[in-house]
């Protein structure tokens, strides 16, 4: 089999704000429109935070936002698509920024390459019918939610890792009501495994997509975000 010719940059930036990661792709979504960049996956953890898709309605969060703000999470919109979901320090968020023409194709990748990498940490995960995302029997550990402008890919995936799962019970996660969810940890007794994770992950989902994986740094990522701006 040919070795793939097109790269994949990938970046591992640490905890980023849910809104500064936002700003970001939509920065390097448009180098990606310009042909300034190749498709770009940024790996990374959020603070606390919930984020509200264009499918969430007010009983997904039957607290009442002020109140899980006073619980030190945040609230934010998304224009992604999904309802509203938890992010936090030990879930490896993964942003595509990609040059798709073929949606639910993307999204059926993602799953696969999601699925490969649980099963190289020794947990066994599947699709189910009719439902978006990862599960593990009826928990789900991986969500996706993508929004596409222009042919180019912003938001992604989110798998949990080794991170508190609580704050999934202050809400109805997905939309889906009594859902369970777990991680990596819950089903391995593995602590500490998010850098291997993350490496599995950069392995398997360039794989999927047939790209030639090459990490980068945020400075590489900067300096190709300028050359799409116009002198």
């Amino acid at each position: 089999m040919a070795e793939p010719t097109e790269e994949l940059w990938i970046a591992s930036l640490g905890q980023v704000r849910y809104d500064e990661a936002v700003t970001m792709q939509e920065r390097i979504r448009a180098a990606r429109q310009a042909g300034a960049v190749p498709d770009v996956l940024l790996f990374l953890e959020h603070p606390p935070v919930l984020t509200k898709g264009r499918r969430t309605e007010p009983s997904d969060l039957p607290m009442g936002e002020d109140w899980y703000r006073t619980q030190g999470v945040e609230v934010c919109e998304s224009d992604r698509g999904g309802s509203v979901t938890y992010h936090g320090p030990g879930q490896l968020i993964g942003y595509p920024i990609m040059s798709v023409h073929d949606v639910p194709l993307y999204v059926h990748t993602m799953e696969s390459a999601i699925i490969a990498a649980l099963g190289d940490q020794g947990t066994v995960a599947e699709v189910r019918e009719g439902l978006t995302g990862v599960w593990v029997g009826e928990r789900k550990i991986g969500s996706i939610g993508v929004h596409v402008s222009r042919g180019v890919t912003t938001h992604g995936f989110a798998v949990n890792v080794d991170g508190d799962l609580q704050p999934f019970g202050w809400i109805v996660p997905c939309g889906i009501e009594n859902l369970q969810v777990t991680s990596v940890y819950k089903e391995t007794g593995r602590s500490g495994a998010m850098p291997d994770f993350r490496d599995r992950m950069a392995t398997r989902f360039a794989e999927a997509f047939g790209r030639r994986p090459r990490a980068i740094s945020e400075a590489v990522l900067s300096d190709g975000e300028k050359h799409s701006v116009p002198a």
